[in-house]
């Protein structure tokens, strides 16, 4: 441990937040009530690097034509403004669902953004989006287990939800003590590669973007979470819910929306999710579900009611991530001290279909989903 004390480490975790109640949040889903969404501009993709206790992440979802299924993320990590990390992700799940996940994370040295904060660079690293704000390109050589070549192309408009994507946490609105925010791009071209031990791992095919950041201690932002990306030769659906542990009223947050090439159908925070089968994990003691509902419903621009259903079970489990392994080693440390955390990913992949009305049109097309259940605390502890 840093020499800094006990006193300074229980200042920057924490352990347990008092109650503060569902009236110490203030929730995107309110801004949604009145602005379902607002499409991305260029300039809301610049990385924001707080110089407080926060987690940044820019996340490359890839579902390749060949079937297989990968991604890859930055995250940039400052805890409470004393030492930034910045971490390279890249995973690969096989189409065949039997040889095993290739998987590979490594701290980035020499980290640093262009001048505008569009562009990331480390070395042997690099993630930088076109002039015209619509491709990433996105390079990393750290790993010799997995060398990454790909480029990502935006096939239909992004968004937030309501009119900025931001949740705030705090008794004065004014004055926040914490925020969260997300930002999407549903539905993208993939072109490029995973150089593994083992070959080449081609991923053209379909994509999906997400820009994440959580201006405070992760455990006290979220209980757990919820994430879905379906992507189908017409449709692209995707949803993100968390849910606050009982500090902030477990106040539950979802955000998604529906694409097709060109086109946002619908998108705001009227979206549900529910485990409607649970076969639980006795190991990590968490309810691993085995069964999903998830529910979108918006407008479109027209004003003609949108209504989409993907329902079914899981399949077999691609993955289980013990979060506090993955993360740098300098994070682990202090988010370990807070009492109750216990984070845990499953991830599935199955396919289903997806059901989609409308106005009076009413159209069904199989697609394949990535997937996470997400327990971070909470539960029989």
């Amino acid at each position: 441990m840093m020499n800094w004390g006990k006193q300074m480490l229980a200042n920057v975790a924490g352990t347990q937040e008092p109650f503060y109640g569902p009236e110490a949040i203030q929730p995107v889903t309110k801004q949604g009530e009145t602005v379902s969404h607002t499409e991305l501009k260029k300039e809301d993709l610049k990385w924001i690097a707080m110089d407080s206790t926060s987690v940044e992440t820019q996340t490359w979802y890839f579902t390749a034509d060949n079937g297989n299924l990968g991604l890859c993320q930055v995250i940039y990590s400052n805890v409470a403004g004393i030492r930034t990390t910045c971490q390279f992700s890249s995973k690969i799940f096989y189409a065949d669902g039997t040889t095993p996940n290739l998987f590979a994370t490594d701290q980035l040295e020499g980290s640093r953004f262009d001048k505008a904060k569009y562009n990331f660079y480390a070395n042997n690293c690099s993630v930088e989006l076109s002039e015209d704000g619509n491709t990433y390109n996105i390079q990393s050589s750290v790993s010799k287990k997995s060398i990454v070549n790909i480029k990502i192309t935006k096939t239909a408009p992004g968004f937030v939800a309501g009119n900025d994507g931001i949740t705030t946490y705090g008794t004065d609105p004014a004055k926040p003590w914490g925020k969260m925010r997300h930002a999407f791009w549903p539905r993208c071209k993939v072109e490029g590669s995973f150089i593994t031990q083992s070959g080449e791992v081609d991923f053209a095919g379909r994509g999906f973007y997400s820009f994440a950041l959580q201006g405070m201690k992760p455990h006290h932002a979220a209980a757990t979470w919820n994430f879905i990306n379906f992507q189908s030769p017409t449709y692209s659906a995707i949803m993100m819910e968390f849910v606050t542990p009982p500090s902030y009223g477990t106040t539950k947050v979802n955000v998604g929306g529906i694409a097709t090439d060109n086109t946002i159908l619908t998108a705001g925070v009227t979206n549900t999710v529910e485990h409607i089968e649970v076969k639980g994990d006795p190991e990590a003691n968490w309810p691993e579900p085995s069964a999903v509902s998830w529910w979108w419903k918006g407008t479109t621009k027209e004003g003609k009611a949108v209504e989409a259903h993907v329902m079914g079970p899981l399949g077999a489990r691609r993955d289980r991530l013990d979060i506090m392994a993955e993360v740098p080693k300098f994070v682990k440390t202090i988010v370990a001290s807070a009492a109750g955390t216990r984070p845990y990913i499953y991830q599935f992949a199955p396919k289903l279909k997806i059901k989609i009305k409308i106005g009076e049109e009413e159209h069904e097309e199989e697609g394949q989903i990535f997937t996470e259940a997400t327990f971070i605390s909470g539960g029989d502890n």
